[in-house]
């Protein structure tokens, strides 16, 4: 079933139909304050911390479907019918009311139509600002004038910190007071110690306040819900709360005449009353709000801009052009902060998930993703390791580690990582790859612990050392906590294929640098270790697969013949993304993968699932069949897998696997996949379970980089290097040709791609400005300054 469509021309995502399979989101706002909307604007807001900054109360998971949010209600004064300009929460009959929303870079326009009366209201958060607007127009469509209450609502939360609102009901019940200010609610919070930072408002510009309820349970009234609350078919008496739970309810009582609109702009976020009147009487400046708007667009659609991709796959385009590229941005912005799925309990951002994070995001904006690497680096312990949660308060080179008890108390995380301070190799390289910036390596970086600084080159440096300083009997790395899947805990000196892989890759892109700086000591060093992970790990070769790795007492996980978990995904793309082995080899385990891994929505993790034959630290078995880590299909390894089988040349495999993991394939059947079909998902189930093809946990996800990069680096082949940039592409065959459009360290290039012979892989010739090229790379210095930059690349 088909809910929506996608507006590559606006960068949008259309829902025509608002009874989506789940609520289906948008993220509005900056780190310093965030919010997140649905298409029935539910949703909530907080200020820089989804754990210890909310300002509006969501109920996750509950039978009242993606509620309470940010709602305008409209009652005729006449009838007394009332509705809500989201179909939800009242919900009247799709067959007589109309509506539509467009989910945005950054903003969501909802309209509704019911009874004669439009509604167009626009949410977002101004550029740079802390808190957020909700622009409603209301359009008369009737030949004869209306009578309406309009009423802004919202619930606010009883305390910043989301466990405790919830929980602890005998402290957050007694602390709240809510006031009405003559065009906001103002909430205070504990205000006998009267900190004006913890005043929380709703206001309302352009219309006159002529009701108001400061009380959540008045508003709603005794057995009811947001589908038919007493204040709305009652109206509102002015009912302020003491204790219990609060509100901000702001009711205009209007007549519109025929083919008029009028404006109500609603305003909500958390600062002291003084600031809050202040903020409010500047919307009453007329067309500020689509000035603010168009600021938000100009921003970010200049951001996508730097690729543009013309195929003929419209789902391929609609993907990398906009809600991709805008998924990893969102991505890298609140890591795995706050969604519908994460209540907001992890308070700062994990590290292995921020540095891939940053991967998606540099072909399109390399010196947002550098601030982001340097603050990465400075959660670099001066032992090598990454700091397993780095908080947002982080404070370079004051931090404590996971040897220290009271950052094991404070954060839960009693140990490092294996794979964490590896995932610089790639991340640094893909930066200086695209920027040309070389001398970052020289930049001085604090590490996270005890003041000592460092270059980039020593960080990684160091993160080489961590891992060789931590190996297993093999001599492998050690799994210490465990690697990318915290579902496998192979012991402290357990061993991981995929964390050694990750190895051979890291030591490659450093001896790449270490060439750079003529360190022929280290090139030495380097080069014995490379030497004795080709003999381990032509080891871990059993038949057609590479084994997952060693538990501590050295038994083998993932050997061909175990009854369960015999076939795992990552050291079989890993091997090739490493350029490990032979060419032989790396076919051979990428065939085993669509022989046993593949379904037709994706590879799974691994198979068969556990069920009888785990061990302690198959901690997946907790899972049902072929859900989430015990079988289930990662999202997350399908860019791997992408970038494999494009690496081998295999253009219809990589395309073939890109269209299993993409969202945009499934918007004709929507209702399988049931989270949005604009961006990706953490997992899906695989083909034991009863719904395979159900995708789970929303936006928030590394698979939104790691797909990214596969689909740039590995189908579209886009390969920059020190002197310029290599376009090789691994393609369907079915693609005679297509274009693109890139911006490339201040160049603008027109890239045309031409298979004339349906090649999958493998360029002929290369032209510049209509001038040949030696090889396939494009240098930087045959490219033009002030014009387009016309390229051609012929398979």
């Amino acid at each position: 079933m088909k809910y929506g469509y996608f507006d590559e021309k606006a960068m949008e995502y259309v829902i025509t139909r608002p009874d989506t399979p789940s609520a289906w989101a948008n993220y509005l706002g900056s780190p310093e304050y965030g919010a997140i909307i649905s298409n029935n604007a539910g949703g909530y807001s907080f200020v820089k911390s989804g754990a210890n900054g909310r300002i509006i109360r969501y109920r996750f998971n509950s039978v009242a479907t993606d509620q309470p949010g940010r709602y305008i209600y409209l009652k005729d004064l006449e009838s007394g019918e009332y509705w809500s300009a989201s179909w939800s929460p009242v919900c009247k009959p799709l067959d007589s009311y109309k509506s539509e929303c467009r989910h945005g870079t950054a903003y969501t326009v909802i309209t509704s139509e019911y009874t004669g009366i439009k509604t167009e209201t626009t949410y977002y958060v101004p550029k740079d600002a802390t808190y957020e607007v909700w622009r409603a127009y209301v359009t008369n469509l009737d030949k004869k004038p209306r009578k309406l209450a309009v009423t802004g609502y919202c619930e606010f939360v009883n305390e910043n910190n989301y466990e405790q609102d919830q929980v602890n009901l005998q402290y957050t019940l007694f602390i709240t007071h809510t006031y009405f200010k003559d065009k906001f609610i103002l909430q205070k919070q504990n205000e006998n110690f009267h900190n004006p930072n913890n005043e929380r408002f709703l206001g309302l510009a352009g219309a006159k306040v002529d009701a108001y309820c400061g009380d959540r349970d008045r508003f709603v009234g005794s057995y009811r819900s947001y589908a038919n609350p007493e204040g709305i078919e009652k109206g509102l008496k002015g009912e302020l709360n003491y204790c219990d739970n609060s509100c901000g309810a702001l009711e205009s009582d209007v007549t519109i005449e025929p083919g008029q609109t009028l404006e109500f702009i609603y305003i909500l976020g958390q600062k002291p009353e003084s600031e809050a009147a202040k903020i409010i009487a500047g919307y009453e400046e007329k067309g500020l709000v689509d000035k603010e708007v168009e600021v938000l667009k100009d921003y970010w659609h200049s951001k996508l801009k730097n690729l543009q991709v013309h195929t003929p796959d419209d789902d391929f385009n609609n993907m990398v052009n906009v809600w991709n590229a805008y998924n990893c941005f969102i991505t890298f912005t609140w890591s795995r902060a706050a969604s519908f799925q994460y209540c907001g309990l992890r308070n700062g951002f994990g590290y292995r998930d921020t540095v891939q994070d940053i991967q998606g995001i540099i072909h399109l904006d390399p010196e947002m993703a550098a601030d982001q690497i340097r603050f990465m680096l400075s959660a670099q312990v001066t032992n090598g390791a990454g700091l397993p949660l780095v908080k947002y308060t982080h404070k370079a080179g004051q931090e404590n580690t996971p040897d220290d008890p009271a950052y094991v108390k404070e954060t839960g995380h009693p140990s490092y990582r294996a794979d964490d301070a590896l995932w610089l190799f790639p991340t640094v390289d893909k930066y200086i790859s695209e920027s040309g910036n070389t001398a970052f390596l020289d930049e001085e970086i604090y590490y996270a612990d005890n003041g000592e600084k460092g270059s980039v080159y020593d960080h990684l440096k160091r993160a080489i050392d961590f891992s060789m300083n931590n190996v297993g009997s093999h001599g492998m790395p050690a799994g210490l906590h465990a690697d990318w899947n915290d579902c496998l805990r192979l012991g402290k000196k357990g061993e991981s294929t995929f964390v050694a892989f990750q190895l051979v890759y890291a030591i490659k892109i450093l001896r790449k640098y270490a060439v750079l700086k003529n360190d022929n000591a280290y090139i030495s060093y380097l080069d014995g270790i490379a030497a004795k992970l080709d003999t381990i790990l032509d080891n871990c070769w059993n038949e057609d697969r590479y084994i997952r790795g060693y538990k501590e007492d050295g038994v083998i996980i993932g050997k061909r013949d175990d009854p369960e978990a015999s076939m795992w995904l990552n050291p079989q793309s890993w091997a090739v993304i490493s350029d490990f082995g032979s060419k032989e080899r790396q076919e051979k385990a990428m065939d085993s993968v669509e022989r046993e891994l593949n379904t037709p929505f994706g590879a799974m993790v691994m198979y068969p699932p556990y069920e009888n034959h785990g061990f302690d630290g198959s901690l997946m078995t907790c899972f049902n069949k072929c859900v989430k880590e015990n079988a289930g299909i990662f999202s997350q390894p399908q860019g791997w897998l992408i970038l494999a089988e494009a690496k081998l040349g295999h253009g219809n495999r990589a395309y073939k696997y890109w269209r299993e993991a993409a969202p945009a394939a499934y918007n004709d059947r929507a209702e399988k996949r049931v989270l949005e079909p604009y961006v990706y998902g953490q997992f899906v189930e695989g083909k034991d379970s009863p719904f395979e093809g159900r995708a789970h946990v929303h936006w928030l996800t590394g698979t939104a980089s790691t797909v990214m990069v596969g689909t740039t680096e590995g189908i579209l082949g886009l390969k920059p290097e020190a002197d310029g940039l290599v376009i090789d592409p691994s393609i369907p065959s079915e693609w005679k040709q297509y274009t693109f459009d890139k911006a490339f360290r201040g160049f603008r290039l027109h890239v045309t791609v031409s298979n004339p012979d349906g090649k999958e892989h493998g360029v002929k010739k290369v032209t510049v400005n209509g001038a040949g090229t030696e090889g396939i790379l494009i240098p930087v210095s045959s490219l033009k300054k002030d014009e387009v930059n016309e390229i051609v690349v012929e398979l």
